[in-house]
């Protein structure tokens, strides 16, 4: 039965009576239009009250959360209530307008003092559902319901294409008066009504003055039975279901398919409801809330009462207004006669959104009104116009309802067309959004008008009155003094063509192509600014759309401003001008040609009114021609047009004929051509003296900088200046809005920018959370007012990803949404569930009942159209994401312009090529997140839910690593631990699961035993270091060897995915179970984002979205549940790891202790635990390394992810404590690290053990266990020799080679560090892994530094440079830079230039991987400051040497950390000798402090013994300066002895140096290393040379006997 109920309503023709009354349904109308039919009747108006201001409430409403489908909900929840209980009483809903209905009881008139009984019955019901309900959103609902009873007449009306109809007579205007009478909650009966029902069972109550009545109650006598009555009643109404059908609601719901009466009924339901019915896919998709221009049209007949004489009126004007609209795609949405006769229209209905939809609504209401009035029997028009957000949709009840409009701007344009009647009137919006110039408009005095705002009403004039002079000015809203940002290329060219034009006798033009919002008009008001010369005379002007219908137009403003016309203020001065001017230049008998171009009043001569309009246009032209050469030999002319493509086609043939025959300057903006310019256009575009520029987007820096000056701040918080540079794609106009839009829901709040220098670092304020206004940009100050440097934020509970975007750009995505056939719509809409960036196998997985070649002929079309980008994988998506585009391309008679010839032809062949291409595309991406936060908002609640899931379902089966990586959790074992999958798993997919993740099944358990390997015959006992490195070598090379040659399948097929899979699964994830509302799922994924990221070295991103998890935890509360605790020791852990690579280890310290804390392993705070937990750990420690011999069963799931967890934060809690110089701190240190060989034991993971043992190894070598450290690194060593090669075990040989490599280098082995380095690059080159090959060369160059080996450092540099440009891999480039920066100050040639690496420098710094990555920018200022205190540059040095100073406290155990600080004290020791040489009071202090501070870090830099030679050597060159030769000559062969040692060439060879100068009598001039710079060779002149250059003598050397007594 179910079945059959549901196939009916799934019939077109219930679905089109669901939007008709009964009175159409089952009318029989003549087929002639208009016609009239008469029957008497009862009707029914109720009007609610409380919807339009809960419209408002969502409308504005800030999130995409709040969307039309809870407004829908609440709306229909009691509108079809009051339909349903009309329907039981047999009424039959006439129309829904708005807010309010209208209901008739059509039946003959002997019946009408029952019906109106039971219509009162009704009534009070109505009233009695909304006496004590209030709406889930906190707005109160009440009714007014007015009666009438008596004659209705009804007129049909219409043309070809739809029909109206239309209650007309005495009995609607009463219903009208007496619902203007009614109260809330008050059922009020007109004066016919009263006499014509039975006044014995109602209760009324009088209106003082008036003939109505209101109802208190009916009062039926005791014998009177309701049942009885209505069964009495049934038999008057026709259509009222019974019998069979007597559950039903309206017989309409079971109407039988009927071709004639569907077409019938086809023609009284709007074209945007006629195509959701026909496309299933979209149901639902007309319910939302929505920019849309409104208009009112209100008549006024002379003979109101009379429907044979006002049908004709109506059906003319009907016709007119239909045929208008239909040309801008504005559609009728109502006919009514309930305020004296009404048609209410809408512009922009799903569907129907046009380009310019408000100038198309107020020229089509001025055609509209000038039509109208002129209509017979039409006495008054009034037309009312208002723009903004309103709620479109489907409003009623399931078998009873229509497509209507509800909010504060309706009730707009309906007060303005009745409160300003007999003109066309427009609210601000409307005004401001037109584009149409001030003339078309005329301000209004304000009226207080019932129920709404202010609207500043603006009368619309059309172009019924003559043009005034002096409108078309080119004018901009940018306040003086606010730079033009971006543009700077663009204005080159201006300049260069300017240079061109003065120099030349010809003519020149230069076009500025752009989309509106480009900044256009800026471009040209600072080119009128710099054109300004007494030489030249400029002429700008600005034109609009009405230019462009305006034959003539541009050329007659431009000549007005030539001939000085344009600031006449009346006819006779204007003709007074002209006469001066044109005396000697034409015949006064011909003056009077100039009489209707310029508005002046020349007497009319004979031989002018003979001549036909072209000659008279000729001769016009002919004369302007002289006038213009007549100008030009006084004076130079520039003209600035402004929006160029309004140019009318008469004007474009004089600019062409001007441009060949005069020379002039002309410079035009131009939006796209959206149909083919005129012939003359083309030539002007293609002429060779033509410079055609076309604009692009800004760049992120100056979209950054536009933020700042527009809020007038010195910066702006990461997160909003992200969003804004993201949202706006770069586009000025689309930045404003946003900002406008935060501004408006008042997110934006305002504080003093805090110091660079942080007293007390906290997780909140780790990054600096703000970015700052270029340096050189000046804010603008008011008056004397000082200048507070502030800083803009967001409020904290602000959701940026959530917010709906504003009405004005969400208008521009619905144009393009609307242009689009429903399939596109479709994928668009499935498209923006998935997110801004989104894969075809899942957009697949949506889109229903799609094929793959649809789907791609699809995407195809979209990315023609801008709609989407496309890219083969995610690699090329993160390289267009990181490169800015050029802001604007530049054409010379650009062939671009030109139409080719078989256009369609052309078009498909273009887009044949383009599905090949697409097909190779995995990754697609939304041009503009606008347009997807757009057409996401498209989508109803439940739709939204079910898309999400079904999005979720999809991605968790590879929420994993890539099979490269193992396809593991990025936190090890994760899944394991929390509940989180949606689909089911089988026990094949467990077990799948489980191996790759290193479980093994019970049965292969058995027969795989954990063993501990024996003793390696490889290192027998006693055998001495070089034999132990020969044979490490060797075994090194012949893995090598295998991975080259080997038959068996060692070198994965593919590149690490990880980054991949980040982007296009995890992330998703996270965003779908958030909008499911599954903030557990959601914290899981944010947690692996987290930790992804800090895999990919990107610590910033880390910390958004371990943020992201905190808001998350915060809402979930404290749980006692095991999986909650083991998320929080993660979240822990995973902040601990960011805050140690920042190189804030007391933070990090503090973390990693509360995340060991929660996986129940407390580690000691003071010394008395520290020693009694070193004790019986030791003892345990030793037991467990001997009990790994035994046999022993893996640890369970969640053990081994608490393991991984602990090997994770000991592991970086003994290189914390190590850094610390407090004693008892290696005592923290050695337990930290013993643990972690614990830890790692525990997980029987190879790759564990192995780093585990190399970190152990590297602990005991710190603290100078020479013993110990070598047996742990030998023990390393011989877990991976009988390892298979393949797959991990291949990875855990090759880690080992790297990290042994690192580790000789940091402890000053460098020749071993060479070859172990060599070795380690090739075999991660062979693995494919460019993230680990990057490191290994970044050491590996600086072991070839410092061993002078320049040719392997310079082969190892491009490599490094190969790979970052490859892989776009910023910090490889980072450090090929800083190794360039090193190259020029010590190794005495030139490798990359100074000035290329100090571009990097500045173009990079914002980075945000290398902002927020410890080591690298340190070590480039530092750099950058020493070349420039060589150079005595001081100002230069001060800058990068506080860029560095900030840095210095990020302390980290690493060699770039090392590298970096060395830097920076040598820069101020080179400062130090600056200040003895000035005789600084604070020198001999900055002196002791100097050396204390280089004392420290030999100290504490044990991990970087590599760096010691340098930091001895700048201690001997203090020790100098101050005088103090004894500890100078200590630390100089101190110093010596390491570099000999080490094997570090570079420094012997300066401190060799260094001593022979030191102790010599001769002086350096100050400029020394000036005359160095000049003679430093570049590196292929180095290699060309024949001559042997002798570049260590290029060194700079440090200058002594400054002062003879220097303190």
């Amino acid at each position: 039965m179910n079945t059959r109920k549901q196939v009916l309503q799934d019939r077109a023709i219930v679905k089109l009576a669901a939007h008709l009354p009964d009175l159409i349904v089952y009318g029989d109308f003549s087929p002639e239009r208009h016609s009239v039919d008469y029957f008497d009747g009862v009707l029914m108006f109720v009007d609610i009250s409380g919807f339009t201001a809960m419209t408002e409430k969502f409308s504005t409403a800030m999130y995409m959360d709040r969307g039309a489908e809870q407004l829908v909900e609440i709306l229909n929840y009691y509108i079809s209530a009051i339909v349903e209980k009309v329907l039981i009483f047999g009424g039959d809903i006439l129309k829904f307008a708005g807010d309010s209905l209208l209901a008739l009881w059509k039946v003959e008139r002997r019946q009408l003092k029952n019906i109106i009984t039971l219509v009162i019955k009704c009534s009070l019901e109505i009233q009695g559902l909304f006496e004590t309900q209030e709406s889930e959103e906190g707005l109160d609902v009440r009714v007014k319901i007015a009666l009438a009873a008596g004659h209705i007449t009804m007129l049909v009306f219409g043309d070809k294409t739809r029909n109206f109809f239309l209650v007309i007579g005495q009995v609607v205007d009463d219903v009208r008066l007496a619902q203007n009478l009614a109260q809330m909650n008050d059922v009020i009966l007109s004066p016919n009504c009263w006499q014509l029902c039975d006044r014995s069972m109602i209760e009324i109550e009088r209106i003082p003055d008036e003939r109505a009545v209101k109802v208190n109650f009916l009062k039926p006598p005791p014998t009177f039975n309701f049942d009885e009555f209505f069964t009495k009643c049934l038999t008057f109404m026709a259509y009222y279901p019974s019998g069979d059908h007597k559950n039903l609601l309206r017989l309409a719901c079971i109407l039988e398919s009927n071709p004639e009466l569907e077409s019938s009924l086809q023609k009284y339901v709007m074209e945007s409801i006629l195509k959701q019915i026909d496309d299933k896919q979209l149901r639902g998709y007309l319910s939302e809330l929505r920019p849309v221009t409104i208009m009112f049209v209100n008549l006024i007949f002379k003979e109101q009462e009379k429907a044979e004489v006002i049908g004709s009126a109506i059906q003319d004007a009907c016709v007119y207004i239909n045929s208008v609209l239909r040309v801008f795609r504005g559609q009728i949405n109502k006919v009514f006669m309930f305020d004296k006769g009404c048609s209410f229209l809408c512009f922009g209905f799903p569907g129907e959104k046009a380009p310019d939809e408000v100038t198309h609504a107020l020229e089509s209401a001025v055609d509209i009104f000038d039509f109208c009035s002129q209509v017979h029997k039409i006495h008054t028009v009034s037309i009312g116009v208002a723009s903004g957000i309103v709620f479109c949709g489907i409003v009623g009840h399931s078998v009873r309802h229509e497509y209507t409009v509800i909010g504060q701007k309706v009730n707009i344009a309906a007060r303005m067309m009745m409160y300003y009647p007999g003109i066309v009137t427009c609210d601000s919006v409307t005004y401001n959004s037109s584009n149409l110039p001030a003339y078309f408009f005329k301000e209004l005095p304000k009226k207080v008008m019932k129920g709404v705002a202010d609207s500043g009403p603006y009368q619309c004039l059309g172009l019924n009155e003559k043009v005034m002079f002096g409108m078309a000015y080119l004018t901009s809203n940018r306040n003086e003094g606010y730079p033009l940002l971006g543009r700077d290329e663009e204005i080159k060219y201006f300049r260069c063509s300017m240079r061109e034009f003065l120099t030349s006798n010809c003519s020149r033009v230069l076009m500025y192509e752009g989309l509106s919002g480009y900044g256009k008009s800026q471009i040209l008001m600072e080119i009128e600014r710099l054109a300004q010369s007494k030489n030249h005379r400029t002429i700008a002007i600005a034109l609009t759309k009405i230019s462009f219908h305006q034959n003539f137009y541009t050329i007659q403003i431009l000549m007005a401003n030539v001939l000085g016309l344009d600031t006449c203020r009346h006819y006779k001065e204007r003709q007074s001008n002209l006469q001066n001017k044109v005396n000697t230049l034409l015949d006064e008998k011909f003056y009077c040609i100039l009489n209707d171009i310029f508005h002046v009043q020349f007497p009319i001569s004979r031989e002018v009114s003979t001549m036909s309009t072209l000659r008279r246009q000729k001769q016009l032209e002919a004369l302007f021609m002289k006038i213009l050469k007549q100008t030009v030999k006084e004076k130079r002319i520039i003209f600035i047009i402004d929006e160029g493509q309004f140019v009318d086609s008469a004007s474009w043939a004089f600019l062409e004929e001007l441009i060949r025959t005069v020379p002039v300057f002309i410079i035009m903006s131009l939006s796209p051509f959206l149909h083919m310019p005129c012939a003359a256009a083309c030539t002007i575009m293609k002429n060779r003296n033509t410079t055609y520029v076309t604009l692009g987007a800004l760049q992120p820096k100056d979209i950054r900088n536009k933020l700042c000056l527009d809020l007038n701040v010195s910066g702006i918080s990461k997160e909003l200046n992200s969003y804004l540079v993201e949202g706006s794609c770069g586009i000025p106009f689309y930045c404003e809005e946003l900002l406008k839009n935060l501004d408006h829901h008042r997110v934006l709040v305002f504080q003093p920018m805090e110091s660079e220098e942080k007293a007390n670092v906290t997780w909140n304020n780790l990054f600096k959370n703000y970015t700052k206004l270029t340096e050189g940009l000046k804010l603008v100050t008011l008056g004397d007012h000082k200048e507070i440097k502030e800083v803009c934020y967001l409020t904290g509970d602000v959701r940026l990803k959530n917010l709906s975007p504003p009405a004005s750009l969400k208008e521009i995505s619905l144009v393009q949404l609307d242009s689009m056939s429903l399939s596109h719509q479709m994928l668009v809409r499935c498209a923006a569930i998935i997110g801004l960036t989104f894969t075809t196998d899942l957009l697949f997985e949506l889109l229903p009942c799609w094929n793959l070649k649809m789907m791609i002929k699809a995407l195809a079309v979209l990315v023609k159209s801008n709609i989407f980008y496309c890219f083969r994988n995610g690699k090329e998506l993160r390289m267009a994401l990181k490169q800015n585009m050029a802001s604007f391309e530049v054409h010379y008679r650009s062939g671009s312009l030109e139409p080719t010839e078989g256009m369609p032809c052309g078009h498909q062949e273009e887009l044949r090529e383009l599905e090949s291409e697409v097909i190779e595309c995995y990754i697609f991406r939304f041009c503009k997140p606008v347009m997807q936060k757009t057409a996401y908002e498209l989508w109803l609640k439940d739709q939204k839910r079910a898309m999400h899931l079904k999005c979720a379902c999809f991605l968790e089966e590879n929420a994993h690593k890539c099979k490269r990586c193992l396809s593991g959790d990025f936190v090890p074992y994760h899944h394991f631990t929390v509940d989180i999958r949606l689909n089911s798993l089988d026990m094949d997919t467990i077990r799948k699961m489980a191996k790759s993740q290193g479980f093994k099944a019970e049965e292969e358990i058995i027969f795989s035993k954990t063993e501990i390997p024996k003793k390696s015959e490889m290192f027998p006992e006693n055998i001495s270091f070089e034999e132990i490195r020969e044979k490490v070598l060797s075994f090194f090379d012949s893995i090598i060897i295998k991975m080259r040659t080997s038959e068996i399948d060692i070198i994965p097929l593919e590149s690490c995915q990880c980054e991949d899979i980040l982007e296009v699964v995890t992330m998703p994830l996270a965003h779908h179970f958030m909008a499911l509302g599954e903030k557990n799922k959601a914290l899981y994924y944010f947690l692996e984002i987290a930790s992804a990221y800090l895999i990919l070295d990107d610590n910033y991103m880390a910390y958004v979205y371990l943020n992201e998890g905190e808001r998350l935890l915060k809402t979930l509360g404290k749980k006692k549940s095991w999986s909650y605790m083991f998320e929080s020791a993660t979240f822990y852990s995973l902040k601990g790891q960011v805050c140690f690579n920042m190189g804030q280890m007391t933070l990090a310290k503090k973390m990693l202790q509360r995340a060991l804390k929660l996986l129940n392993h407390n580690f000691p705070s003071n010394v008395i635990s520290l020693f009694l937990q070193t004790h019986v750990k030791s003892n345990r420690f030793f037991q467990y390394v001997d009990q790994q011999a035994q046999e022993s069963l893996p640890p369970g799931k969640k053990r081994l992810a608490q393991l991984y967890q602990q090997t994770a934060c000991f592991s970086l809690l003994w290189r914390i404590y190590t850094l610390n110089g407090f004693f008892h701190y290696k005592y923290y240190a050695h337990l930290a690290a013993m643990m972690q060989v614990k830890s790692a034991l525990e997980t029987q993971d190879k790759f564990q053990i192995i780093k585990a043992y190399l970190d152990y190894s590297v602990h005991h070598q710190q603290a100078g266990y020479q013993g110990m450290w070598s047996k742990y690194e030998v023990m390393a060593i011989e877990q991976i020799i009988n390892l298979p090669l393949k797959g991990e075990g291949i990875e855990i040989v090759t880690y080992v080679v790297d990290t042994l490599g690192y580790n000789k280098l940091m402890t000053g082995h460098l020749e071993l560090a060479t070859d172990l380095g060599s070795r380690a690059q090739k075999m991660w080159g062979l693995l494919q892994s460019p993230n680990k090959q990057y490191r290994v060369l970044c050491w590996l160059s600086r072991s070839l530094l410092l061993r002078n080996r320049h040719k392997q450092l310079v082969q190892t540099l491009e490599w490094l440079w190969d790979l970052s440009v490859i892989e776009e891999h910023i910090l490889s480039k980072a450090f090929f830079y800083f190794s360039c920066l090193d190259i020029m100050l010590y190794s005495g040639f030139v490798y990359r230039t100074f000035e290329e690496c100090l571009e990097f420098i500045h173009q990079s710094e914002d980075n945000r991987i290398l902002n927020f990555h410890s080591g690298i920018l340190l070590g480039l200022y530092s750099c950058t400051a020493i070349w420039y205190a060589r150079l005595q540059n001081w100002d230069y040095f001060h800058i990068f040497s506080n860029k560095a100073k900030n840095l210095v406290s990020r302390k980290t155990p690493t060699a770039l950390y090392f590298q970096g600080i060395c830097r920076y004290l040598e820069g101020q020791v080179l400062y130090l000798q600056k200040q003895i040489e000035e005789q600084s009071e604070w020198a001999q202090d900055t002196g002791v402090m100097l050396l204390k501070s280089l004392e420290t870090l030999v100290a504490q830099s044990t991990t970087a013994i590599i760096f010691h030679p340098r930091l001895y050597h700048l201690m001997a060159y203090v020790c100098l300066l101050m005088g103090n030769g004894q500890n100078c000559d200590l630390f100089l062969n101190t110093a010596l002895q390491l570099s000999e040692t080490q094997g570090n060439m570079l420094e012997k060879c300066w401190l060799l140096m260094s001593k022979e100068w030191w102790y010599s009598s001769s002086e350096l001039s100050k400029d020394q290393w000036h005359q160095t710079v000049l003679r430093l060779p570049s590196w292929d002149k180095v290699v060309s040379s024949k001559l042997n250059l002798d570049i260590q003598r290029n060194k700079f050397l440090m200058r002594v006997n400054i002062l003879d007594n220097p303190f």
